[in-house]
């Protein structure tokens, strides 16, 4: 069978790891050849290009290629006159806005290492990272200057993101609350003020080199940096452009956050490599990105399903609105069938979903534009070989055989920040290669496309947003009235997934799930605290003594499903 776009036929080699795909697209090569050179020479070789070209607009700001560069290395200098240099942590915590932008490639100039961070996060949880990654100095937004400094943060240049922007010019409402002065303490600066030092010279940096560490979690509770050097995000760069056929001349959707691994890739760094045109959106707003699509003739959209959803749900939304893009792309939670086939009897459009993690820099599957199957993670991209391993022992199942994924790449991380004995637990060696140990169960199908069944590691995935059960958990642990407990994630049609609460209150104390809420709002990040809350006398416990929550979120899916 002949499809367009596609080889002709399935290919004769063998079903075993990522030789079983047949449908790879026609034309694409199977291995790229990776430039081995840091993040900051791909803006330095696009503001040389274009450098009157625009890079980012943002609510009627236009940031040219060389304002871009040219603010990032000036930026470098102030950071260096701190005392940063090859090696350094630098927090990023900022808003999607050009600021990000330049606060990341500024590191990369003087060869720090980006640590990027979620803004939803609360002090004590911003402290967490500032000691663990041992960060002295960070870009912050002005809206979260007070909390970096209740966290501990020492030197912070601090971004109003909103400056420069135009409402008249934006057509779109501009975000509530990013538009604060607050009064900084002796040492701390604005970002207008460190971009008038002189710029910084580029440091020596190679493919080796440590570049940006986004955090993960696990079982434990315990966030995990994952060291990315710039080989492994250059991997997924260049080969995001190659997948999708990005040219310099397309307009790009960013509504991802910056500080998730896929919208770094997706929606800044391989736009930018390409000289695009980004329009970025500070925080979601489903009527405002139907807007910029058809404002600005956006031809890219990577989103998550809720996104989708959110968008398709909003009694403006007009399928013409779409008509420019020719590529949606998503990951973090499947889109639900009858959505996708919705958007593409209304649009025309396909949604492609991938797969990926932090661990692997983003995307590490995803399905071929002209042979896509819904709800399933995709075919491994390039130099990919992924796996379906028994979870007993460990060896490569065949096709249809629900195992661990595990994947072997050029986009894996080294390991974990300082965390040896996790590293060790990550990895395992199949063939004489090291493969990442993905934490997800699932199988391929006889056409090597991979597909989502569970998890071995507890985890919710709200919105593609991932939040880790035992590190709530811990924190419910510090409410007055909670004796135990416990997280799970339960269905949910908008989001994926939601997080559950089971709580056994202390004798003689009372709480109502809304109590509890607003209480954890003040102490986590807001899309970690869990809305939905069930009271119950106590929480089964396994041979061990530990919390049996797996019967409790089989049940509950049970319960959903019936």
């Amino acid at each position: 069978m002949t499809q367009e776009g596609l080889t002709s036929a399935p290919t004769a080699e063998p079903a075993t790891g990522s030789t079983a795909t047949r449908y790879w697209p026609a034309g694409k090569p199977r291995t790229l050849t990776l430039p081995r050179v840091g993040l900051m020479h791909n803006l330095r070789v696009s503001a040389e290009r274009y450098p009157d070209k625009t890079a980012l607009w943002f609510y009627g700001r236009e940031v040219s290629y060389q304002e871009l560069r040219e603010g990032a290395e000036r930026l470098a200098g102030h950071l260096k006159a701190q005392g940063i240099g090859k090696g350094d942590r630098v927090a990023v915590w900022l808003q999607n806005s050009p600021a990000w932008a330049v606060a990341a490639h500024a590191a990369w100039q003087i060869g720090a290492v980006v640590v990027p961070l979620a803004p939803m996060l609360q002090p004590r949880e911003f402290g967490f990272f500032l000691q663990d990654a041992g960060i002295r100095v960070g870009v912050v937004g002005a809206e979260l200057y007070e909390k970096a400094k209740q966290g501990g943060l020492g030197h912070a240049v601090v971004a109003n993101v909103l400056l420069g922007t135009d409402a008249a010019k934006a057509g779109v409402p501009l975000p509530e609350g990013l538009n604060v002065t607050p009064e900084l303490q002796e040492g701390d600066v604005t970002l207008e003020d460190a971009l008038k030092s002189h710029p910084a010279p580029a440091a020596e940096t190679g493919p080796e080199d440590l570049c940006v560490m986004p955090y993960t979690s696990g079982t434990t509770g315990l966030p995990k940096g994952c060291m990315h050097t710039h080989a492994t995000v250059q991997a997924n760069i260049f080969g995001a452009g190659a997948w999708v056929d990005t040219t310099v001349e397309d307009v790009f959707l960013a509504t991802l956050p910056f500080f998730h691994v896929t919208g770094f890739v997706n929606s800044l760094l391989g736009p930018l490599c390409a000289g695009a045109k980004v329009v970025v959106l500070a925080r979601w707003d489903r009527d405002a990105a139907r807007e910029l699509i058809r404002a600005h003739g956006a031809t890219m959209w990577t989103n998550t399903a809720t996104m989708v959803i959110d968008m398709m749900a909003s009694p403006n939304f007009d399928p013409q609105d779409l008509r420019s893009l020719r590529n949606v792309t998503g990951g973090g939670a499947s889109l639900p069938a009858a959505i996708g086939q919705r958007l593409l009897d209304q649009t025309g459009i396909t949604f492609c979903e991938g797969y990926g993690l932090s661990e692997t820099m983003a995307q590490t599957h995803s399905n071929p534009k002209g042979r896509p199957k819904l709800q399933c993670l995709g075919i491994p991209l390039f130099d990919v070989d992924a796996r379906v391993v028994d979870l007993d022992t460990g060896k490569e199942l065949p096709p249809g055989g629900i195992g661990e994924i595990v994947i072997h790449g050029p986009q894996v991380m080294q390991g974990y920040w300082n965390r040896p004995e996790a590293t060790a637990e990550a990895f395992t060696e199949l063939d004489g290669k090291r493969f990442f140990r993905s934490g997800d169960l699932g199988y391929m199908d006889e056409e090597g496309y991979f597909f989502f069944t569970d998890r071995l590691k507890r985890m919710v995935n709200v919105s593609g947003m991932k939040v880790w059960p035992a590190e709530v958990e811990n924190t419910l642990h510090g409410h007055p009235a909670v004796q135990e407990a416990c997280v799970i994630a339960v269905p949910d049609e908008r989001t994926g997934e939601h997080a559950r609460a089971l709580i056994v209150l202390k004798p003689g104390q009372q709480a109502s799930g809304k109590d509890i809420e607003t209480w954890a709002r003040g102490v986590m990040a807001t899309y970690k605290v869990p809305r939905d809350y069930q009271f119950v006398e106590s929480l089964p416990r396994g041979a061990t003594g530990k919390v049996a929550w797996r019967q409790l979120q089989e049940q509950a899916r049970a319960q959903t499903q019936g």
